[in-house]
């Protein structure tokens, strides 16, 4: 009952497999959409075909799935019969039975399979009575997730190594890969744990530069890539190791730090660079350049191919997420707004002296979030607001995530209540 996995005419849209939950009175069950079956032509398809049946034998039920308004094809035939042959429950669904209203059912017996049932997804016909069924075959369950689930996203360019670096992540073939852009399409999920704590990483589709975005399937692909940024807590931008200084990446960045999310730059296919003794510490200097508006998000070189540095994201991921869940106490984020302000006075603009009088951790952010009261601080200068930022991760140690302070007016303050925040005995 959400749009989970991309949805068009062409053949061969799907390519992962797509893992969903989903619930249906008291039980819920991992449901899983593969790619369709058919001949592997090459290797890139042959690899799609391994994961379809990866998929069937990881399952404990299989839906198989064929048109109503297309006569049963030897294809049918081909898949019916792998399907019987894993040993395991079966049940065939016809569907889009809304294009051929005087289908026969009965017809379809002849793939051997019971029982069948005729459905239309556009229309919604006949899903409850498909889902009573396959429900009636599996045990109560409720799939819960931890509270404290960290959502990572791997995001990029087209052939930065994403899918490469995923599967190296979760120790597994789940992403399709290829040395051709534009492979991955759905958002791909895999959730893992790490030092006990639970840990959802998602693959997404490359991002190119809105110009060069295909109508259709491409275009799909690259919203829900954007719309992982949103879903996540952490991001790990790749950059491949072979192309710097693209300016793309740079506009990725701005993308995360403008959602305030926690941010990792991964410069991936390390193993591809030629490179001596120095390369490193030459490299590490043009990417902070690149990145200069990001200076707070670790910078770590890796290669899916060797391993090299793939297992200290972990490390990193948990270390950002302690960070972004942190709490402030009032007092000691007010000693800081005193020594900042005694440090380097605000200056303002247009004649206008803003003050700042107190701050306050807003700790139902999912991120580092502050209130600052304060008066005239809509002519506090953009630079003055940088330095407080800087300062701030200085003294707290705060690397990975971006920040917010919110600057309100003392009277505006008043009109929301924001004022009963407002510590005890505090003194300017």
């Amino acid at each position: 009952e959400r749009r989970e996995a991309i949805i068009a005419d062409e053949p061969g849209t799907t390519r992962d497999s797509i893992m969903a939950k989903a619930s249906y009175y008291d039980r819920d069950f991992w449901l899983v959409d593969t790619a369709g079956m058919k001949d592997a032509a090459d290797e890139f398809e042959f690899t799609i075909q391994e994961q379809i049946l990866q998929a069937a034998d990881a399952a404990d039920i299989i839906m198989v799935v064929v048109e109503a308004d297309i006569p049963i094809t030897e294809e049918d035939r081909r898949v019916a019969k792998l399907a019987l042959k894993s040993k395991k429950p079966v049940v065939l669904v016809v569907n889009k039975i809304d294009k051929n209203k005087k289908v026969d059912l009965g017809e379809y017996l002849r793939l051997g399979i019971k029982p069948v049932f005729g459905i239309s997804t556009t229309q919604r016909s006949g899903i409850d009575e498909l889902l009573e069924s396959i429900t009636a075959k599996l045990p109560p369950a409720h799939i819960t997730e931890a509270d404290d689930r960290i959502r990572v996203a791997l995001l990029g360019r087209p052939n930065v190594g994403k899918s490469s670096l995923f599967n190296n992540l979760i120790q597994k073939q789940q992403a399709i890969v290829a040395d051709r852009a534009g492979t991955t399409r759905d958002v791909n999920r895999h959730m893992i744990k790490y030092n006990e704590r639970e840990i959802e990483l998602l693959d997404t589709a490359g991002i190119r530069r809105s110009g060069k975005i295909e109508v259709g399937i491409e275009k799909f692909s690259v919203i829900r890539a954007l719309a992982a940024i949103e879903q996540a807590d952490i991001c790990l931008l790749l950059v491949d190791a072979n192309d710097l200084h693209v300016q793309l990446d740079q506009k990725i960045a701005g993308m995360i730090k403008d959602s305030f999310k926690g941010m990792v730059l991964v410069i991936s296919k390390w193993d591809s660079l030629e490179k001596d003794a120095y390369t490193r510490d030459a490299i590490a200097p043009q990417i902070g350049h690149d990145f200069d508006f990001v200076p707070w998000a670790p910078l770590i070189l890796t290669s899916a191919e060797t391993g090299q540095n793939v297992t200290k994201l972990f490390d990193l991921i948990l270390d950002i997420d302690e960070q972004r869940r942190r709490t402030y106490r009032t007092p000691e984020l007010n000693r800081w707004l005193r020594q900042v302000m005694e440090k380097h006075p605000p200056a303002g603009l247009k004649n206008r002296q803003p003050k700042l009088n107190y701050m306050v951790h807003e700790d139902s952010s999912t991120y580092p979030s502050f209130k600052i009261f304060g008066a005239q601080t809509k002519y506090l200068h953009w630079s003055y607001k940088r330095y407080m930022e800087r300062e701030f991760r200085e003294t707290f140690k705060l690397t990975g995530t971006a920040l917010k302070f919110w600057f309100i007016e003392k009277h505006e303050a008043h009109k929301h209540g924001d004022l009963t925040r407002k510590p005890r005995n505090f003194q300017k």
